[in-house]
């Protein structure tokens, strides 16, 4: 079974978030840039499926600039066999991302996709449902657990009233949680060994794909700061707080 996962380049979660000056965008010069955690999750469960040799091929693809081939070559170190890189420098949305990947599943004819949920930059929750539904594959979003059986795969999905289970017929596309795994670190063999894994780079142009954005960004604004809490000594002088202070009553 081959399984294509999608991986997304994003400001590693450590790092504080720096505004440009005159807040055209997020200052990334010199940030430490990083594998969506979601995606690193994706990555993991497939890796898991081949150990357990259910996957017998992983084909990890990003969109992104050329810098996204470093999250690739994570991938690889990970565990993918090869890898895939639609290379571009615009600011591509979800539709178009979706449209892309449905272009490299055209190509590759997985029999499961798995991709974060979300990534950590714009947390739109898009891409994934976008994708299942330009390719006709059922989809099971927010995975919890992923077993796979002969021509099918069962995901549990945590919902507000708490799980779900459903039944998808191959191919199939997995959108997945926090809680499906916990990612492995790549070893130092095992990142060296990835240098020399393929790793093929196309264009959304040979993937006959616009990635032309109908959004403009028009400024980017660092939140504002919280005040500190208040420790009030009664239920008196939290209901008098209340009505003159912060006048919610």
């Amino acid at each position: 079974m081959k399984v294509l996962v999608a991986v997304k380049r994003v400001i590693d979660y450590n790092v504080k978030i720096r505004v440009k000056p005159d807040h055209s965008d997020v200052d990334l010069t010199n940030v430490k840039m990083a594998m969506n955690p979601f995606c690193e999750i994706a990555v993991e469960e497939a890796v898991r499926l081949k150990e357990q040799d259910v996957a017998s091929e992983i084909v990890a693809v990003t969109v992104g600039p050329k810098a996204a081939q470093e999250q690739l070559r994570t991938a690889l170190a990970l565990g993918a066999d090869r890898a895939i890189h639609v290379e571009t420098e615009a600011r591509v949305e979800s539709l178009a991302v979706a449209k892309l990947l449905k272009a490299v599943v055209d190509e590759e004819q997985p029999d499961l996709v798995i991709l974060g949920k979300q990534a950590i930059d714009t947390d739109n929750n898009q891409t994934g449902q976008m994708l299942a539904a330009l390719s006709g594959m059922p989809q099971g979003t927010f995975a919890s657990k992923v077993d796979v059986k002969e021509g099918s795969v069962d995901v549990t999905r945590e919902i507000d009233g708490g799980l779900q289970t459903v039944a998808l017929t191959l191919p199939a596309v997995v959108t997945t949680d926090l809680r499906l795994n916990e990612p492995r670190y790549a070893k130092l063999p095992d990142i060296m060994k990835a240098k020399k894994k393929p790793l093929e780079s196309k264009t959304p142009e040979a993937l006959g794909v616009s990635v032309e954005s109908g959004l403009e960004l028009l400024g980017v604004e660092t939140p504002a700061e919280r005040k500190g809490g208040v420790k009030v000594g009664s239920v008196d002088e939290l209901v008098e707080k209340l009505k003159t202070e912060a006048k919610v009553l």
